[in-house]
């Protein structure tokens, strides 16, 4: 099946920052995708272009991006003649194209645009569901129903509060079902609300970062722990909702050392700790909290030998790969070697192609890693992460709170797919650990 036409256009993601559209058109119709754009952009993954106009939308605007695509994309794509459903092929041109390590020429918003719009119009000339021929793509026989990863509370980076960890999370992994895992995580979401308004004297509803965590005004991170577990017995899902932590250290990580004071005026180099220090700090935090059993980021993305450290010491824990890797296959095949974590997140926005993620999904899958697929961080109404997660048999979904549009539709994509699979729906559940292994 031919492509027609190709054009992109500038819109707005949830938090009203510019990012691209991307209209592709067949003989069957025209399929549409849109691009999450970076908020704490790594240093390792691929790169946007935004415009630099401070005249317009403070330097953030895409028109270049949308240029790019219109006038130096589409022509190329349109001149070699390739079928949607040539998806490695397809991509391989975008690469070529751009013929940088970083797609910083073209930009990762617009390559992972056209990729991902050429990946729907390939499922829709198949006759087959977006999560189907995405199974195909990775060699998926069955499809497994991931366990949402729900950021109910906020810190670091992403919030104005004194909590040093970025995120702290909850994972309906007692759960049977994904619907009975939405179920419990918006209910511990609403009970966390309800005791966090009483413990500061506050009326609800309370106010929320981006991505829908509350942020609160605690002691310290281990009170943020112990509120989330006090909320998840609260609201009747004692060992049923599993609890994990973010603190992507690699934003208080200085010289070698974690500035554990980052946030505030009292920042001293006296006081930094040592990683062995902080890797003790994560000990006693599962140790008081035991439903503690994954995190993400614990060390800097270049404190390789903490890493291989925390997951030798704590076979326990799920430690999981985020800006480590920053699904950069150089970056993975680096830390399957050094063993440095069990658990690789994968991001579309972070590699570019639909092809590229599948690569490192298999990548991971075969050093016996977990994958847990994330939506973007300034992200936009598109469900295709969702689609995504099923079809490569992702054990977790990451997509925020399950309270913003930009979030919930995601995960009512994936409530829709468990409708569809019916009896055939595998729900991961308790081996969100990992991988699933397809039949």
């Amino acid at each position: 099946m031919s492509i027609r036409k190709l054009k992109a256009r500038q819109i707005l993601d949830a938090r009203g920052v510019p990012t691209v559209e991307v209209d592709l058109v067949t003989e069957i119709g025209l399929l549409r995708s849109s691009v999450p754009s970076a908020v704490f952009p790594c240093e390792n993954e691929a790169k946007e272009v935004r415009d630099g106009d401070e005249a317009a939308y403070g330097g953030r605007s895409v028109f270049k991006v949308v240029e790019t695509i219109n006038n130096v994309i589409a022509p190329e794509l349109l001149k070699s003649k390739l079928c949607v459903n040539q998806q490695r092929e397809i991509d391989l041109l975008l690469q070529n194209l751009d013929g940088t390590p970083d797609k910083s020429k073209l930009g990762v918003n617009a390559i992972l645009g056209v990729s991902m719009a050429c990946c729907k119009a390939s499922a829709a000339k198949r006759g087959l569901p977006l999560y189907r021929y995405i199974a195909s793509l990775c060699d998926n026989n069955e499809v497994c129903v991931p366990v949402p990863v729900f950021n109910v509370t906020s810190g670091g980076r992403a919030a104005g509060n004194n909590l040093v960890y970025q995120e702290f999370l909850i994972l309906p992994t007692g759960a049977q079902s994904f619907a009975e895992a939405m179920r419990m995580g918006t209910e511990v979401y609403r009970a966390l609300e309800r005791q966090l308004a009483e413990m500061q004297e506050l009326k609800v509803p309370l106010g929320i970062v981006d991505t829908g965590g509350f942020a609160p005004e605690l002691e310290d991170d281990a009170e943020a722990l112990v509120t989330i577990d006090a909320a998840i017995s609260s609201a009747g899902y004692d060992g049923k909702v599993s609890i994990g932590i973010n603190p992507c250290a690699t934003a208080f990580c200085k010289d070698g050392m974690y500035d554990m004071e980052f946030k505030t005026d009292e920042s001293d180099p006296e006081d930094y700790l040592e990683p062995d220090a902080l890797r003790e700090q994560y000990a006693e935090l599962v140790g008081q909290v035991p439903a503690l059993v994954s995190i993400e980021d614990p060390f800097d993305q270049e404190d390789w030998d903490s890493w291989a450290g925390l997951v030798s010491q704590a076979p326990e824990l799920q430690v999981v790969a985020g800006e480590l890797v920053a699904t950069n296959p150089e970056r993975l095949e680096e830390a399957v070697e050094r063993q440095a974590a069990n658990c690789l997140l994968v991001k579309l926005g972070q590699v570019g192609t639909v092809t590229g993620a599948i690569d490192c999904v298999k990548a991971a899958r075969a050093a016996g890693w977990g994958v847990a697929v994330s939506a973007g961080q300034g992200e936009t109404e598109d469900t295709f992460a969702a689609d995504f997660a099923v079809g490569v048999s992702a054990v977790q979904f990451k997509a925020g709170a399950p309270c913003r549009s930009e979030a919930v539709a995601k995960y009512n994509q994936i409530l829709r797919i468990e409708e569809e699979l019916g009896q055939q729906a595998c729900y991961v559940g308790d081996k969100f650990r990992g991988p699933f292994a397809a039949a």
